[in-house]
Formats: structure tokens, sequence, C-alpha cells
């Protein structure tokens, strides 16, 4: 039994077919299926039926791959073990960033990150929260950017900012001749939220949750995007809520719709997360003080409200 073996098991488990498999490992279909095969002579079992499309795993090959995670898990930390006493920065680093941070967040870091560490080979992929925390827990990525708390146990969060909600009014809505605008103000009925496994949704739900406890909750529209919302609003559709970083490039016209709010502003928490057993510290810690450095002057507000993306859940 070698690690190479189970990791072909484990490509094959997640992929649920031999030629996906043997590409993403890297060899040839043959090469990955000769493996395994010695592998199920070795132990005398059966790890997969083959005679089912797509590919399932037996019941002691569920054990077995259980097992094999584990195993390639912990061989897999022996270089991060040496890394960190090192202190090197340098390797594959896999990044996962939900959909409302990346397109904001990610510009004003990735440059300044790659020139300051040459030697790190980022991989970054834009997720929703409930596949963050499952590529965390499965070591699929080593850190990710969320919005937090999410009341997980084995997920370490580090904040990195707290960015204020800021209004977007349609030119046919009653708040339009205001200046700035209250949480009092809001109607959820009005608000255009993104579609369902965002947890931007779930945070501005939750900023009218207090006001619509007793209220069914009817969305007009839901869309996938934040672009999208902005058009949607534009054709007097309904208002939404941005995030700060979202209205700092908007064009002098669009900005015209903006409305900040009054008295403490509702602001969501982005954090740097990764799991408990992470070992890649030294990245980061790297990445964390790189985005510090760049956002701590993009976002002055001082009275914010947190806004916990979770929190609607126990209204």
């Amino acid at each position: 039994m070698t690690i190479t073996q189970l990791k072909y098991i484990l490509a094959v488990a997640e992929y649920k077919n031999f030629t996906v498999a043997s590409e993403h490992c890297f060899v040839t279909q043959p090469t990955l299926s000769m493996q395994i095969q010695k592998l199920e002579e070795e132990l005398s079992v059966q790890i997969f039926n083959r005679n089912k499309k797509p590919i399932e795993l037996t019941e002691i090959g569920k054990k077995i791959v259980e097992q094999a995670k584990l195993i390639v898990d912990e061989s897999n930390r022996i270089t991060d073990i040496v890394d960190q006493q090192k202190g090197y920065i340098g390797g594959q680093f896999k990044i996962g960033i939900i959909p409302t941070v990346m397109p904001t967040l990610l510009p004003m870091f990735l440059q300044t990150f790659v020139k300051k560490y040459p030697k790190v080979n980022l991989i970054i992929e834009e997720l929703t929260t409930e596949n963050i925390i499952k590529k965390l827990t499965e070591g699929h990525i080593d850190v990710a950017i969320a919005a937090t708390p999410l009341e997980n146990e084995a997920i370490i969060e580090k904040p990195l900012y707290y960015e204020p909600f800021i209004g977007f009014v349609p030119s046919t809505s009653n708040l339009y001749s205001k200046e700035t605008i209250s949480v009092d103000d809001l109607d959820v009925d009005d608000i255009l939220l993104l579609e369902e496994g965002h947890c931007f949704k779930e945070s501005v739900l939750n900023i009218c949750g207090s006001l619509r406890q007793n209220k069914k909750r009817k969305f007009q529209l839901e869309s996938g995007n934040i672009s999208t919302l902005l058009r949607l609003s534009k054709e007097g559709l309904g208002m939404t809520l941005l995030p700060y970083l979202h209205t700092i490039d908007l064009c002098i016209e669009d900005k015209k719709h903006l409305r900040e709010f009054e008295g403490t502003v509702p602001a969501r928490e982005i954090s740097l997360i990764y799991h408990k057993s992470q070992l890649k510290l030294q990245l980061i810690e790297a990445l964390k003080s790189t985005i510090d450095g760049i956002v701590r002057g993009a976002i002055s507000f001082s009275d914010v409200k947190i806004i916990s993306p979770l929190a609607n859940k126990h209204i």
C-alpha cells in the first residue's frame, strides 16, 4: 500500500470516473486503474463497484476512503511542518472567496501579494460559503475569505475588515429624495436580493428581520450577482443594499442613487478563515498582512453594526 495508491482512490471516489480521475492525478488511465487494482488485490476487497455508472464505492470502499483521507492529509502535512519550521513562504496556496467579495477585494491585493511572494503558486476559486466550508473541511482549499461569524467550531476566523452597507435607491422610490436612510426606512418586500446560497442575502434579511418578523416575505426578484441587482434597481424594480467596496468604482450617474445609513451603520464582517488543522500559517499570515495593509485605508467607517450572515436563522 502506498500514498500514491490512496491518492488515486480518493480521486476516483471524488470524480466517479477513472478517466477524469487520472487527468486530475496527471497519470494515464491504465496506470491509475492498475494501481487501484493492485491495492484491491493486496487487501482482498473490492473498493469500487465498476458496474455502476457513475462508479460507486462499495460499503468497505467507503470506510477505506475515509481512512485514506486521514492518511493522505497527514502525509501532506509533513511538507507543511517543514515549511513552517523554515519560515518558507512559497508553494501551492489554494484560496476560496465568496462571490460578493471576489470582484472588489481580489483586484486590490492580488498584484501586491504576487510581487511580494513570487514563490507562492496561488489557485483562487469563487465559491459560496457552503462550498467553502465543505472544501476547507475536505482539504481542497487552504484558506478562504468570507462573511463571518460562521458558528463552526472547526473553522478559525481572522477578521480582515468591517464593510458597511450602502443603500442603492431607484429614482422612483420615496427614499430617493432623502440624503440618508435608516434601517427603519427599509421594506423587505421592496429589496432586491441575491439568490439562495449567498450569505449576502442572509445579511440583508437580517438587517430587515427585526422590522418584519411577522410579515410573510415575498421577493419580486432574486438575482445571481450584484451587477444585475443594480440594473434591475435602476429600472425601478426595487432598491438594494450594496457592500461598501462595490460602490467605490460606480460611475457618477450611479452614485446619485447611493444613500448612506444614518446613525449606527449596518455592516458585515469579512474574515480570513481556515480549518483548525491547517499548517500553512506563514502563507495565511502573509495573505492577511497584505490585505490589512491595503484595505485599512479604503474603509473609513467607524460606527458600524456587524450583521451576522447566520443570525437571521434565529429570527
